[in-house]
């Protein structure tokens, strides 16, 4: 019976992966179609390709904090089950509304719902017991910045579009003014590429610190390494961005608007990549906790070997000693692969709303937006903290519309969107929770 479970987990967790593709799709095509940089169809292929190539950029930081959502050895199979049917339900009814909420948060709240019904229903643990279920804050362990926990993720449904609002607002303040004919912008410009390259030469890993180089050459081990990857996509970006920069006063307005097209394509294919390696992960993380819970019943079960290669290891920390979580290879390849075909069937009513409902958007504000979304998605991935895709590019978007004026933006539309981000993880806690005293009747 809890073999089934399993496998019935993973089933749905991967369709909530395809779900999620479709639903969060508008993400990163919206601008790109509203500018009419591309179709919707190649709009979408091209987010898919890169929500796909997601799989060789990005670790595990975030599929483990999500997989820690709750104490796993607290839970049970039936947590997850609701957890994952209730973020099914509140994702579909959201689409079909199209409304862009968060399927990250659906998720958690999900999970996290469930498991406190658990906690009041069958723990007596006291240490566990009711709310005590969740993980709602833990201390930054060393060699992290921040604190984890399902504190933290409500803590960023504010700090991560007001992330991608500032970063996107000074983005287009220092485009704007770039475009002047003077020396000073020019100067700027410079002063901030020396301090990009001082910055990207004290985060990369050098090949001394490479666990496990991938190639022989030096170079390559460093250039491919993950974490290296990531750092230098954001340095690409910035870097794009700031050759725009160094050439803007020299374009007439034509030209500057075709190189902001072909500049849209690599800002929506950097939010892509985020919105893939961000994503996928939760649905990773889900199917750790179950293959986690699934050991804790049965401890002694040998889950590497078979038809089906479940050995997965969430990382811990025993007597001081850190210990390295691992995960079979087709668990990442395959969420990333039915997220990108998700990618690929669209999510058109949230188009609309994302592309042009907000505030008009030009190819100039599409650039900053996506970039300002892809740059805060590489830095909440980097401190392991699942973030909304959908908060991130909606707040760059709102930056990008303030800069022309503040009624630029339809705050309408937005206040509207804020209600259903504030309402996602308690409506899909407690739709969870309702679903978990559902199944119990019959598990």
């Amino acid at each position: 019976m809890d073999f089934t479970l399993l496998i019935v987990i993973i089933v749905l967790a991967l369709i909530f992966d395809y779900i999620n593709g479709f639903h969060d799709a508008a993400n990163s095509i919206a601008t790109i179609v509203a500018t009419k940089v591309l179709t919707p169809f190649q709009a979408v292929v091209w987010a898919a390709f890169f929500n796909f190539l997601a799989y060789w950029v990005f670790g595990f930081g975030v599929a483990d904090t999500v997989a820690k959502t709750a104490h796993t050895s607290s839970i049970d199979l039936t947590v997850i089950l609701a957890g994952i049917i209730a973020a099914i339900i509140w994702n579909l009814l959201t689409w079909w509304k199209g409304i862009p909420s968060s399927s990250s948060h659906t998720l958690i709240g999900g999970f996290a719902g469930a498991a406190i019904a658990h906690g009041f229903r069958d723990v007596t643990d006291p240490e566990h017991a009711g709310f005590k279920i969740v993980n709602w804050l833990k201390d930054a362990k060393e060699g992290e910045l921040l604190p984890s926990g399902v504190m933290i993720v409500i803590l960023f449904i504010v700090f991560a579009p007001l992330i991608g609002m500032i970063i996107s607002y000074f983005l287009s303040l220092w485009l704007m003014y770039s475009s002047r004919k003077s020396i000073y912008p020019k100067i700027l410009t410079g002063v901030l590429m020396i301090l990009a390259i001082w910055f990207l030469t004290a985060v990369m890993i050098s090949y001394e610190d490479i666990k496990k180089p991938r190639f022989d050459s030096h170079f390559w081990s460093v250039v491919t390494e993950p974490h290296n990857i990531k750092w230098l996509l954001v340095a690409f970006i910035f870097f794009s961005l700031a050759i725009f920069n160094l050439l803007f006063s020299n374009f007439s307005t034509a030209t500057a608007e075709k190189v902001l097209k072909k500049m849209q394509l690599l800002s929506s294919a950097a939010f892509s990549l985020g919105h893939g390696g961000n994503d996928s992960q939760k649905v990773m993380g889900i199917i750790a906790a179950a293959v986690a819970v699934y050991i804790k019943t049965n401890p002694n079960i040998d889950m590497s070997t078979g038809w089906l290669d479940l050995n997965v290891v969430l990382p811990s920390e025993k007597d001081g000693v850190k210990i390295d979580g691992s995960m079979p290879g087709w668990i990442p390849l395959t969420c990333y692969s039915v997220i990108a075909l998700g990618t690929l069937s669209g999510g058109w009513k949230i188009v609309k709303t994302m592309g042009s409902k907000i505030t008009k958007v030009t190819a100039f504000e599409g650039v900053v937006a996506e970039s300002a979304g892809a740059l805060t998605l590489f830095m909440t991935e980097h401190f392991k903290i699942p973030v909304s895709t959908t908060h991130t590019i909606t707040g760059s978007i709102i930056g990008v519309g303030v800069t022309k004026r503040v009624s630029a933006v339809r705050w309408g539309v937005t206040v509207k969107l804020l209600w259903a981000w504030v309402l996602t993880i308690p409506v899909s806690g407690v739709l969870a929770a309702l679903v978990y005293y559902f199944l119990k009747l019959f598990i």
